[in-house]
């Protein structure tokens, strides 16, 4: 028997027959989101418990055998999928591992295993009356809160509860020599030496495999108000965002941006998708505000407006959550719209807020230069900074050529005018495979330092999702 079948056989002892996949039955695990990567394991293995993962990492480490961590493989930037050249290498699987352990309404806490689906975590704590506030977009009903974990994820409610480094109390998390560390921990002070969690949170699975976490929940909210705005430009949205902060306090949860090339693909491509004013115009946000009072929110969001000055060309405000979601629809599905156009060159970065307009000015007028016609498709997070920036030609012909010719060149524009206006390269997707070799490029030599000093430490052998991040 070969030493591949030997490892194979030991790791259908430890997670059952129907836990391992080979061959054609593993190769759409090995294959990125966006189809951008498409990569070779020797096998799939789908671990039921902790116990279980801890045995197959002990095992894969004893044989000197490369892991990639994976949930529902929805990672935009190659995180989750093998390396090409890598082989042998397994990917562990989290699906199984789908319980909500426990919530404590009490302590307003959730403790979850890996491999729970992000949408799947909102019904739960709504049951006792409590929310559990990370809302991604288009991939909601597919990625697993371990991913999000492990890619320290954001999404449209960042601008009051934060990122997941935020959400997170505590961790179970499989180290690369199979020890478990149980750091479950609820409490909100823990002053205790370091804190080991934060390591995990957005490291991609390099430092070891997150099982389970305990997370935050918060009050349910007994009232909504969304609006849909045009603005006259990006310089004016963040001016009214730093207006409505300061009228409306926490309330405001969401603020939203599209801008029209967006808005076109959405209306092209989106079913029962609708121009949500009688005219069009170049810039469109769409904010919320929430409060666990039952208040009417919508009057404070009108009169906010109404005060704000010159820059909003058109509003509408309601209370209707039905309503809102014509309008939500429209965010929440341009990257859908984006996939059906066909590939694009993606940026997900972030900026100070008070320089989103400039960055947005500057690259347009950087990428129109160099690249006439280019059609740039910007939206994304503008409550936080986070621009998701991508570009590509209208004609699919020429845009193909123009991708394999100009991506780094194009990529390299970008992310240098984000670190000229003290900017991230990777806001809320991650490094994997995608930006690895462009991080040394934007982050002292110091820093990255210390990160290959803890990848060392912690993984010695260099096993764990070899090529992602360091």
């Amino acid at each position: 028997m070969s030493d591949n079948a030997k490892l194979l056989e030991s790791l259908a002892a430890i997670t059952g027959g129907d836990g391992v996949l080979t061959g054609a039955d593993a190769a759409p695990y090995g294959k990125d989101w966006r189809g951008r990567y498409v990569n070779e394991a020797l096998a799939v293995v789908f671990p039921s418990d902790t116990q279980q993962v801890s045995e197959v990492v002990k095992l894969c480490a004893a044989n000197k055998i490369s892991i990639v961590p994976q949930g529902g493989n929805t990672s935009l930037c190659g995180g989750s999928v093998p390396l090409a050249g890598q082989i042998p290498q397994i990917i562990i699987n989290l699906s199984r591992m789908n319980r909500v352990r426990e919530i404590d309404a009490t302590n307003y806490t959730m403790t979850v295993e890996a491999g729970c689906k992000l949408e799947s975590l909102y019904a739960a704590p709504e049951a006792a009356d409590r929310l559990f506030p990370l809302g991604l977009t288009a991939v909601a009903p597919y990625c697993e809160i371990g991913g999000n974990l492990s890619t320290n994820a954001g999404g449209i409610n960042v601008l009051r509860y934060g990122t997941v480094r935020n959400l997170v109390l505590g961790l179970e998390v499989v180290l690369p020599d199979g020890r478990i560390w149980d750091g479950l921990r609820r409490l909100r002070k823990d002053n205790t030496g370091y804190d080991l969690k934060q390591l995990f949170i957005g490291a991609e699975g390099t430092l070891g495999i997150i099982t389970a976490a305990v997370v935050k929940l918060y009050p349910l909210p007994k009232s909504m108000a969304v609006a849909c705005i045009a603005v006259r430009d990006p310089a004016v949205a963040v001016a009214l965002l730093a207006h409505l902060r300061a009228r409306c306090g926490d309330t405001i949860d969401a603020f939203e941006f599209i801008s029209r090339s967006s808005l076109e693909l959405v209306l092209k491509h989106i079913p029962d998708a609708h121009e949500p004013f009688g005219q069009q115009y170049e810039w469109l946000i769409v904010t919320r505000l929430t409060d666990v009072l039952p208040v009417a929110l919508d009057d404070a969001l009108r009169a906010a407006l109404e005060s704000f000055g010159v820059g909003i060309a058109e509003f509408e405000v309601t209370a209707d959550k039905a309503y809102a979601e014509r309008w939500w629809k429209l965010r929440k599905n341009v990257a859908e719209a984006q996939k059906a156009e066909g590939i694009s060159i993606k940026h997900d970065i972030s900026v100070p807020l008070s320089r989103v307009a400039e960055f947005l000015a500057e690259a347009n007028a950087v990428l129109g230069a160099a690249f006439p016609g280019i059609r740039i498709v910007a939206f994304g997070h503008m409550g936080d900074g986070n621009i998701h920036y991508n570009a590509s030609m209208p004609d699919a012909a020429h845009n193909k050529t123009f991708i394999q010719q100009h991506e780094q060149e194009v990529r390299r524009m970008v992310h240098d005018i984000t670190a000229g206006l003290e900017g991230s390269i990777a806001a809320e997707h991650g490094v994997g495979q995608l930006k690895r070799n462009e991080l040394p490029l934007y982050k002292s030599e110091v820093e990255m330092e210390l990160m290959r000093s803890i990848k060392k430490t912690l993984d010695p052998q260099g096993l764990m999702n070899p090529g992602k991040v360091v």
